[in-house]
């Protein structure tokens, strides 16, 4: 009985340790974390701002894809959608006009499967997308023999991301144009 008194003790003994390692390198490493996530964050701002001053972040709750809008200028708004792909959730910037035409679009982060998913992140996936509004593809046969051979094997990714910027572009036309933000 002492026998596995002691080695239960023991056991213990190295739990408790590897959990005060663990504790101390979470705090160590949570902030320069969240500072390359803001980081990343600010770059993909950047790239889809297309030049112009990005203004407040405005959040935005219980409305499916959309968790907040950032204004540029006059003409245009940055969306923060969220969707989900075959890894996970999808996060993404998406810039539209005030016609819900989108300009820019680029993922902030994702889990996606590499060579098929993480396609998304690659510039010309965005393409396929820019120009449309109401007229967003949103299945693989709407789009061009070739953009449906280029996206095959991660039809869950493309039917994800289509539908969130779609509902950005729906959000812009019916909330933020029409001045109910």
């Amino acid at each position: 009985m002492k026998k596995y008194l002691k080695t239960a003790l023991i056991l213990c003994a190295i739990c408790g340790a590897a959990a005060l390692l663990l504790a101390v390198v979470n705090s160590l490493t949570a902030p320069k974390i969240a500072a390359y996530e803001e980081e990343q964050k600010q770059a993909v701002l950047g790239a889809v701002s297309n030049g112009e001053a990005i203004g407040d972040f405005h959040s935005v709750s219980g409305v499916s894809n959309i968790t907040g809008y950032y204004g540029l200028g006059k003409s245009s708004f940055i969306l923060m959608l969220s969707t989900t792909g075959y890894g996970g959730e999808i996060t993404l910037a998406a810039a539209y006009d005030t016609n819900g035409k989108l300009t820019a679009a680029k993922v902030l982060s994702d889990s996606e499967t590499p060579g098929l998913g993480k396609k998304s992140e690659e510039s010309w996936y965005m393409d396929k997308f820019l120009g449309k509004s109401s007229n967003m593809p949103t299945k693989k046969t709407e789009l061009s023999t070739e953009d449906a051979q280029a996206i095959s094997g991660a039809s869950v990714t493309f039917t994800g991301i289509s539908k969130a910027l779609l509902a950005g572009s729906s959000y812009v036309t019916s909330v933020l144009k029409g001045g109910k933000n």
